[in-house]
């Protein structure tokens, strides 16, 4: 039978709190209670032993929580409680607590489970998880590769995206170089070879396994995916150190001995204090903020966000950042038209950046990289002005922009997002300690070796 820890509340009358206990243990061990607050139907002057079960309190309803979970090891937390002691809001912080610690979270309509490592791998592994889409996540997965391998580092980067395989795909990134029509040759084929695993193959050059998914949980947990496949594959090539990358807000099912966590900052601070936001924190290693400018973020937005993070994570290492686009071959001279999925406000300064820094010149930013049909709309509208197209590689960059460029006789250069910090703080150097502490854990975890 499980061992459950109950929520519970002033607001509701106490035999009745003490008759759903009851009811409870029927299916379950209720080990404690723990009160939330509320005044309303309960005199607390007169001691809680009415509800039949060890009572926990706390300064707050997160500390009484997690006392709770920390003294009993429960296997669920089943909130009994209500509005208005507790909100939605309320709840998923709490749900985020239990689900850090490995506890299932249910309520009289609503379940959470922790997500699960399905595998653990005899190579150290070092997690990129993300808040969401959009915000960085595969730029900074290819960051890390990068950092990594030019630190001498042997690695092998598992990838999951919307768009991966039916099967764990092995690309050998460091020996084989991918051109974009190697890449329009895989769309003809029926390959997305714009996932993750592609860009991370490409701007890196190292070894990458593509893996697929579907659905994801508020939680970060998959629907259906194919990475546990493919993460016994990256075990099996004896790597020093086997880099996880999340897709969206997704987290691969495979154990990380480190995390990083990028965090959009666009989105505001509430991605990081609500939803689900606490039990990634909780994961992290190292936070990345990406997009850490105007006019994205603002610098009080980008402040909210660190102000946050240290509520729920006071020691956790923060990094802001922001993204620029590195074309893979020289543009400059060329009349280019840039296709990207960064946010309409900012194309007019990645525009301005392309120019300035690799002396193109840039006739059009489409915004629209990830809507095809509008995508076709930029490029028709500025045909004929452009000698070249530049692309990240992500969404529609090879099946319509390259295909595009291919059609008009014009060759599509492939760019990569690089994160660069806007806090005057060293990315390097903090991804290179995030890998080191996976790789201690791991050693540490698979045979105790430092």
């Amino acid at each position: 039978m499980k061992r459950a820890v109950a929520l519970i509340d002033g607001e509701h009358y106490p035999p009745v709190v003490r008759f759903a206990l009851g009811e409870l243990a029927h299916e379950c061990e209720v080990v404690a209670a723990v009160f939330l607050g509320g005044t309303e139907k309960v005199d607390l002057d007169r001691g809680s032993t009415t509800y039949g079960v060890p009572l926990i309190t706390g300064a707050t309803p997160e500390d009484a929580v997690r006392a709770a979970l920390e003294q009993y090891a429960p296997d669920e937390v089943v909130d009994l409680s209500d509005e208005p002691v507790v909100s939605s809001a309320d709840r998923l912080r709490l749900a985020s607590l239990a689900l850090s610690l490995g506890v299932d979270y249910r309520g009289a309509d609503f379940v959470f489970t922790a997500p699960v490592d399905r595998v653990r791998t005899s190579t150290p592994a070092l997690g990129i998880i993300g808040t969401g889409k959009r915000v960085g996540k595969t730029a900074v997965s290819a960051f890390v590769a990068r950092q990594l391998k030019a630190a001498g580092l042997d690695i092998v980067v598992l990838a999951m995206g919307r768009g991966g395989p039916a099967q764990p795909e092995l690309i050998h990134g460091d020996q084989v170089e991918l051109t974009t029509p190697d890449l329009l040759e895989l769309a003809r084929q029926g390959e997305h070879a714009s996932s993750d695993n592609y860009e991370d193959a490409v701007m890196s050059r190292v070894t990458t396994v593509g893996c697929r998914r579907c659905g994801g949980g508020m939680a970060g947990e998959t629907f259906f995916s194919n990475v546990p496949e493919g993460a016994i594959l990256a075990d099996s090539l004896g790597k020093e150190l086997l880099v996880l990358e999340g897709s969206g807000s997704a987290i691969p099912p495979v154990f990380a001995d480190a995390s990083v966590l990028v965090i959009g900052a666009g989105r505001g601070a509430g991605y990081v204090s609500d939803y689900f936001g606490p039990y990634r924190i909780s994961r992290a290693d190292l936070a990345v903020i990406s997009s850490a400018e105007e006019p994205v973020a603002s610098a009080h937005d980008v402040e909210r966000i660190r102000e946050e993070i240290a509520r729920i994570a006071p020691e956790l290492p923060v990094v802001a950042t922001t993204l620029r686009p590195v074309p893979l071959q020289p543009i400059a001279g060329r009349r280019v038209l840039f296709a990207t999925t960064a946010p309409a406000a900012i194309a007019g300064k990645l525009g301005e950046y392309l120019a300035e820094e690799y002396g193109a010149h840039v006739v059009a930013v489409s915004t629209n990289l990830s809507d095809r049909s509008r995508l076709r709309e930029d490029l028709l509208r500025y045909a004929g002005e452009f000698d070249t197209l530049v692309t990240e590689l992500k969404a529609a960059a090879i099946d319509v922009v390259a295909e595009a460029g291919e059609e008009a006789g014009v060759p599509t250069v492939l760019c990569d997002n690089v994160p660069v910090a806007v806090d005057g703080q060293d990315l390097g150097e903090l991804v290179d300690a995030a890998a080191r502490l996976a790789i201690k854990r791991g050693r540490m975890r698979i045979g105790g070796e430092l």
